[in-house]
């Protein structure tokens, strides 16, 4: 068998492990916020998007289709942590805004990056390159 067969040296396989790894270091510090890894992601951009912001351009953002963020935002919804609202200027296009409950957990995640960076062991400058590096991958292999 071929060397560039073996599990080990494939991109793919460390990027699922390293995704999987991840997913798990996020779950207990965010059960504390009664938040699921997807709707954390969801929140960071509904945080630097104060006026809201559409669905599709949250759904482009996150890179998720709307079979999986509609369900996600109704579960957000049911939280208390946003709204689903109408454009005035166009109702096919609905607004996602955070309600004071939504706004108010972004303090309590204040501390979340720094916790998940220290437990990397990454030195910021190799964080800073392993971003840019992954930059770089996503954008090859972009659409």
């Amino acid at each position: 068998m071929s060397d560039n067969l073996l599990l080990e040296k494939q991109l793919c396989f460390r990027l699922y492990s390293l995704n999987k790894l991840m997913c798990r270091l996020y779950a207990p510090v965010l059960k504390e916020l009664a938040l699921t890894y997807p709707q954390y992601l969801a929140m960071l951009v509904l945080w630097q998007n104060s006026e809201g912001i559409s669905v599709k351009d949250l759904g482009n953002r996150l890179d998720l289709d709307s079979g999986t963020l509609s369900p996600l935002l109704k579960r957000m919804e049911a939280q208390g942590l946003l709204a689903r609202v109408r454009q005035p200027s166009d109702e096919r296009v609905v607004i996602i805004k955070l309600t004071k409950k939504g706004m108010g957990l972004q303090q309590s995640a204040e501390h979340i990056p720094g916790k998940m960076f220290a437990v990397t062991g990454l030195t910021p400058d190799k964080l800073l390159n392993l971003n840019q590096e992954l930059d770089q991958l996503i954008a090859n292999i972009s659409d």
